[in-house]
């Protein structure tokens, strides 16, 4: 049998042949506290399931599921296997099945340190110890046996067994707890990847929606040692206003009785969608001040995994190739439904500037795919949880939006859902619903947006008369598979009071190579020519000589913040693309980024100036570029209003960049009090950010961290000061890490993820040197013996981009080369990641020609 990985094909041919009429899981948790360590192997509990299911076929065979180390007993219609015989570690083969089948598998499984499972966390600030259930995409088989696949979905019941002092949550309502025994109501049919158990000391809140006839309860929890920084009500806050939206556009009430929603540690995703019990990181409660944009994100999460109670939980894709049937979805309600029914109505900025930039990246490496993509198997599946299966999906529902109309998609959805509840779908479910209220050919727009790959880049050219007026505006778009676009075209100018507003907008369908704006003949000469104003369609900006022009001396004059924003995505798709030098767009930020008013591309311009210097500008020009920036960052710090978020972005930024003695002497000052800049709180999170460049520098020692810790012995002041003592500028240093994250696997994932981020510092190009050899050395053993998760992070967090040269290319090529056979899913990583480095690598050729 194969191992682990689950194929297309065999689920199909176990979807043909089974269906399955419900789950009863019994699990043991009461071991979670045991003080003592088992003498050998993991730490385990006892799951006790109970699955019956019919088979098409009689006398046929199959099989289920299941990862553990051990199974006591496994009963087949009342018929005892070998457990040696028929388990093999994640397969237990069925044969001599029946018309109506019952199977009983009791087994022992492995608490999880990877995020993936039933992962088990002890707090170090109280000794508690915290379970949560993560599985997507096919993890619940290390908690109790299954078919593990989203289009045999069943309802479920959960019973479970807890230490004293626990309390205990499911998808189900709770219906008993007697003598630490929990039981939960029986579920609606779901997929076994958004099953879920959250169990320990966790601080519990509660309210209550209601809705006309319509009452929803409500429950927020987190650890202990965090309550004191929870604010539940602004989460229910977002929770209620995001209901009303969705209950208004979607005609169809909320499934799945109760809603809670856990803030766990550790964990390795932004959120995952479990009906009535969905699980977010814990580092959405906030322990110091965070600016609107950190809200803004939580609220965005919080209404994307709320959107997928219908796209994803009611209505489930058949298999993996149809993923973005609830991510795209579930991306795009987020923003739509923060705009229209929160206070963050400035969220499609956001999504121009952040979450595009993601799938910009995703769809122009390699391993790019149409947005309904080829999955062959589960690995594929992990991997294409990516900006292309989120973002450019949900930047194509925006788009689609405009083509067939807000009410026309509206409509779309309501009927998709009422025809398909509780079942599972494909691409062609909804493109027949659309179709039916849209009056459009969904078809020929699916093949050009869902089933193709890659960004069209779009153009003006324009020609004026001798009197300054346009006499044809034209937008030329380029790329492998040219599509229909519905673009809007602005035109902007300065205003006598030094503003760069639009004084002219057309719409237009643009598809083939050229397509002229003809609404647009006649119009005074603009000093920007904006395409994809107002961010309709997805595809990378160009502009014309004269509008680059505008921008260079006057972006930060542009009156409107979504104009701003794609201006802003549009220069850095230019340095990206090697067709404007890196030390160009830091001087961009550094003349305009400090009249940016919203925070949240304030804080992406940060992210994107320090990848300029760090990774596309020329090796010659680095250092000078990374002291501009760090003045820069220093210079808006000072003039920042004093309190504001503004001014909190600005520090962290010059924490971020800072590389001269002067600047770690300001850092250590404000850590130690002897400086100050008047409205800067230095709270706990600000100080971590600060020791961080202080230690890879080695202007703090072992001991200033052991102290910092000492000051924040919690699990977040853990994670910090792990990767803070990577950080440190040492050989040795870099050996125990790479022992740490490679050679063993004792970290847990969060630690492991620390430990590479405090390893991998900008400035240690070459104590890192080393590592190049080493590392192609071990990735096909560790994505071999680790778990996906941790072995997807190894594999790019190691990757020795910061030895961005020619040598590093090729040592990437020869292990491609020497390697044909490598999991397909670690040959893509390690694809991507050469893919990077060759573009950092051309940025960095265009950097040196324009010294």
């Amino acid at each position: 049998m194969p191992g682990e990985n689950l194929s297309r094909d065999e689920a199909h041919e176990r979807a043909e042949l089974l269906s399955v009429d419900g789950y009863e899981v019994v699990l043991d948790l009461r071991s979670a506290t045991d003080e003592a360590e088992p003498a050998e192997g993991p730490r385990t509990f006892r799951s006790v399931t109970t699955i019956r299911f019919r088979a098409a076929a009689p006398g046929t065979a199959t099989f289920a599921d299941l990862i553990a180390p051990s199974v006591n007993t496994v009963t087949l219609n009342g018929r005892e296997l070998d457990p040696a015989v028929v388990f093999d570690g994640a397969r237990i083969a069925l044969d001599g099945l029946e018309t109506e089948n019952v199977l009983v598998v009791d087994a022992n499984c492995a608490y999880s340190r990877t995020g993936e499972g039933m992962h088990r966390f002890v707090d170090p600030e109280d000794g508690e110890v915290y379970l949560y259930t993560q599985y997507e995409p096919a993890d619940a088989r290390r908690v109790y046996a299954n078919f593990e696949q989203p289009d045999l979905k069943a309802p479920y019941r959960f019973e479970v067994s807890a230490p004293e002092g626990w309390q205990v949550w499911s998808n189900g309502a709770e219906e008993s707890r007697e003598g630490g025994v929990w039981r939960f109501a029986r579920t609606e049919p779901i997929s076994t990847y958004i099953t879920c158990v959250v169990a320990g000391p966790y601080h519990y809140v509660t309210d209550t929606y209601t809705r006309g006839d319509l009452t929803i309860p409500l429950g927020a929890m987190c650890r202990k040692g965090l309550a004191k920084h929870f604010d539940a009500d602004d989460v229910f806050l977002v929770t209620k206003q995001g209901f009303d939206f969705f209950h208004e556009h979607f005609d169809y009430p909320y499934p799945f009785g109760k809603y809670d929603q856990a803030f766990v540690p550790e964990y390795n995703l932004g959120a995952m969608e479990n009906p009535g019990m969905v699980t977010f990181r814990e580092e959405y409660i906030f322990r110091g001040k965070v600016t609107q944009a950190s809200y803004e994100r939580r609220a965005n999460v919080i209404l994307h995994e709320m959107a997928h109670m219908w796209f994803g939980d009611l209505v489930t894709m058949k298999w993996w190739d149809d993923l973005w049937l609830k991510e795209s979805f579930a991306d795009f309600m987020g923003s739509f439904s923060l705009v229209e029914a929160t206070r963050f109505d400035q969220a499609w900025v956001t999504f121009a500037n952040n979450r595009k930039a993601w799938a910009y990246r995703a769809d122009q490496l390699p391993s790019t795919h149409p947005i309904t993509a080829d999955i062959r198997d589960l690995e594929d599946a992990k991997l294409n949880f990516d900006g292309i299966t989120y973002a450019k999906g949900a930047a194509v529902l925006k788009q689609l939006v405009a083509y067939v109309g807000r009410e026309a998609f509206l409509e779309g959805a309501r009927r998709y859902f009422k025809a398909n509840a509780y079942g599972n779908t494909t691409l062609d479910d909804l493109l027949s619903v659309l179709a039916e209220v849209s009056g459009r050919d969904m078809a020929e727009w699916s093949r050009s947006w869902l089933q193709t790959a890659g960004v069209n880049a779009l153009t003006p050219v324009v020609t004026y008369d001798a009197g300054g007026r346009i006499t044809e505006l034209a937008v030329v778009q380029e790329g492998e598979e040219l599509r229909p676009h519905r673009v809007a075209v602005g035109l902007y100018r300065l205003s006598p009071d030094g503003s760069l507003d639009r004084y002219a907008r057309a719409e237009a369908d643009v598809a083939g190579p050229w397509t002229v704006i003809a609404e647009l003949a006649g119009r005074e000469r603009p000093d920007l020519v904006l395409v994809n104003d107002d961010d309709l369609t997805y595809c990378k900006i160009r502009f014309d000589e004269s509008s680059l022009a505008t921008l260079r001396a006057h972006l930060g004059d542009v009156s409107d913040p979504l104009a701003r924003a794609l201006c802003w995505s549009a220069l850095w798709n230019l340095t990206r693309d090697a067709m404007m030098p890196a030390r160009d767009f830091v001087s961009l930020v550094l003349a305009h980024a400090g009249r940016e008013t919203d925070v949240g591309v304030l804080q992406m311009l940060h992210a994107q100036a320090l990848s300029a210097v760090t990774h596309y500008a020329a090796p010659e020009w680095r250092e000078e570029g990374g002291r501009e920036l760090a003045a820069g960052a220093l210079h808006e710090l000072r003039l920042a209003e004093p309190g504001s978020e503004h001014q909190l972005t600005w520090a962290r930024f010059f924490a971020a960049g800072a590389v001269t003695e002067g600047d770690f002497q300001l850092l250590l000052g404000l850590l130690e009090g002897s400086a100050r800049i008047d409205g800067l709180e230095v709270d706990q999170e600000l100080r971590w950010d600060f020791l961080l460049p202080l230690a890879a520098h080695g202007a703090v020692d072992e001991s200033v961290l052991r102290a910092e810790l000492g000051r924040d012995d919690t699990a977040s002041g853990k994670r910090h000061q792990v990767r803070c003592l990577a950080a440190r500028p040492s050989a040795a240093v870099k050996d125990q890490a790479w022992a740490a994250v490679v050679e063993s696997d004792a970290l847990s994932n969060a630690l492991v993820e620390a430990t590479i981020a405090g390893m991998q510092q900008p400035s240690q190009r070459a104590l890192l040197a080393g590592y190049t050899e080493r590392y192609f050395a071990v990735i096909e053993r560790v994505w071999a013996e680790r778990s996906i998760q941790i072995g997807i992070d190894v594999v790019k967090g190691l990757y020795p981009a910061l030895q961005d040269d020619a040598a590093t290319l090729a040592a990437t090529d020869a292990w491609l080369a020497g390697h044909p056979d490598a999991a397909p899913a670690l040959r893509r990583l390690v694809l991507e990641s050469r893919d990077d480095l060759a573009r950092a690598l051309r940025g960095q050729a265009r950097d040196a020609a324009a010294a």
